[in-house]
């Protein structure tokens, strides 16, 4: 039988170092710090002062920029009991960004608010520079510097939500939300390996988010999107080559003979009658925009052609096995392909 030890807490010194001196009224009382000693500590000339509400930083002097962080996760981490305990919060917005280090957002000393993630039914208000923004969703958190972060996508999302808020109660012109920070923050985005941050997430986040609906926005989106396809194409065509296949047609119109549409596949082989679709979702924003791409995917197969889709994930983690099975779907065909007329593009 296998028996585990439980951890011990950490120290009050070990949480310190951790949490860079920021405390909470529950850990402070958890380490057998009575409330009176908190309230003489933070007496003026005290060592300590009081950040937020329960929540309290062990030195005397301005809190540092990662100090402001900390206390504005750990006010939103509590849910105002008296032992308190925690709950899921995480930072968002510009002051995630200036934390992932974006080079097109002020940095950490400049960022006057802390939008902190909490779920929709935590009773939390804002205090000081946090503002609490709620989700149904469930919270995922990423470790940056020792803070709990959203993921990229969503923190670019919710820095957009705010900055088109601004700008839309400031007025037209105010200069708060300029084409250049978009191009430039969507961008930095994904271009940046060590972020994790792909073009689908992105656009899943901005979708969600309603910020498709603004033409700024919209316009760097689809710039993004067509450059990740274009790259997965590239990539596709080099396995064809790689695997001896004839040059398939690119995006050519397929319609009936009757001139009724059918489809635009990326890839088309009318004598075999086999089509190549890549990364669908990437050219739909949209649920209407996806809904007609799977319309014409059905058509296709209900057509007889044979489709074969390929993904930039899967095209990433094995080449091999794309190219394999691009080649069987040549050598089979499709299954009683109805005549199409195809219309190079």
């Amino acid at each position: 039988m296998n028996y585990r030890i439980p951890t011990p807490p950490p120290s009050l010194e070990e949480l310190a170092r951790r949490q860079q001196n920021v405390l909470t009224a529950g850990q402070l009382r958890a380490r057998g710090v009575p409330s009176r000693v908190v309230s003489e500590h933070c007496r003026r000339g005290g060592p300590w002062r009081r950040m937020l509400p329960r929540v309290y930083l062990m030195q005397s002097g301005e809190p540092s920029p990662e100090q402001r962080m900390w206390a504005a996760l750990l006010y939103a981490a509590q849910n105002g009991r008296e032992e308190g305990s925690r709950e899921g919060a995480v930072i968002t917005g510009p002051a995630a960004l200036a934390l992932y280090g974006f080079a097109a957002v002020p940095r950490l000393p400049a960022v006057t608010g802390v939008d902190v993630l909490v779920p929709r039914q935590r009773r939390l208000k804002d205090a000081g520079e946090v503002r609490i923004r709620r989700t149904e969703r469930e919270l995922v958190a990423r470790s940056v510097h020792g803070l709990a972060c959203a993921p990229v996508a969503r923190a670019v999302a919710d820095a957009l939500s705010e900055w088109t808020s601004a700008e839309w109660t400031a007025g037209a012109g105010a200069g708060v939300f300029a084409p250049a920070p978009v191009r430039e923050v969507l961008h930095e985005a994904v271009g940046q390996p060590e972020l994790h941050c792909s073009v689908g997430e992105l656009a899943a986040e901005l979708a969600e988010s309603g910020l498709t609906a603004d033409p700024r926005v919209r316009a760097v989106l689809d710039g993004l999107l067509a450059a990740e396809r274009d790259r997965v194409l590239d990539r596709v065509g080099e396995l064809v080559d790689e695997w001896l296949l004839p040059v398939p047609l690119t995006s050519p119109e397929l319609r009936m003979r009757g001139g009724t549409y059918v489809a635009v596949p990326d890839l088309y082989w009318p004598r075999a009658g086999v089509a190549v679709e890549v990364d669908s979702e990437l050219r739909c924003v949209s649920e209407g925009e996806a809904a007609w791409v799977r319309g014409g995917q059905h058509r296709m197969e209900y057509l007889g052609v044979r489709v074969v889709y390929v993904s930039g994930a899967r095209l990433a983690e094995d080449a091999d096995a794309v190219g394999a099975e691009l080649r069987e779907a040549f050598r089979l065909g499709g299954t009683d392909v109805v005549e199409l007329l195809v219309t190079e593009r």
